[in-house]
């Protein structure tokens, strides 16, 4: 919390709501076999396969927020569960790419619709997934997200 104001920050608020939202997730996810991060993965790719593209996995991870290791472990454990697959890029040989297998599709249908209805329980507060202030709300979430923050810089005490 910072010295000079009351109550929690908007980081520490941030940072609460987002684990509140990934442990929910988790467990609403789970009875499908995904975990939240999972989930991130083979939603977004459901989505991006739906407009028609075929994402490598370095711009999954881009699109997501993830890390590209990170991308790349999620996609071989979705791999081996048989919910992806994996291929070489013809363009790009050391590119790989990504889609959903016809397994993976099913299991992203059902939990889409199973996080769907958890994100608009967590908006009943606001009015619910498409009243005002959730959509005031999501404007300003995306304008944090959308700010560049600056690297940070070391701490030089003999300047």
């Amino acid at each position: 919390m910072s010295k000079g104001s009351p109550g929690p920050t908007p980081g520490f608020l941030v940072w609460r709501l987002a684990n509140k939202w990934r442990v929910a997730v988790d467990r609403a996810v789970a009875p499908l076999g995904l975990t939240h991060a999972q989930y991130s993965l083979v939603a977004s790719l459901h989505g991006m396969q739906r407009t028609g593209e075929r994402p490598s996995q370095r711009r999954l991870a881009d699109h997501t927020g993830l890390e590209a290791l990170y991308v790349s472990k999620l996609a071989r454990a979705l791999e081996s569960a048989g919910l992806i697959e994996r291929t070489r890029d013809p363009r790009d040989p050391r590119a790989v790419q990504l889609a959903l297998t016809e397994q993976g599709d099913a299991v992203t249908r059902q939990a889409v619709a199973v996080v769907q209805e958890l994100l608009q329980q967590l908006l009943e507060p606001l009015g619910g997934l498409d009243a005002p202030r959730t959509r005031a709300f999501t404007a300003e979430l995306t304008t944090l997200l959308d700010a560049p923050l600056a690297p940070p810089v070391p701490n030089d005490e003999s300047a």
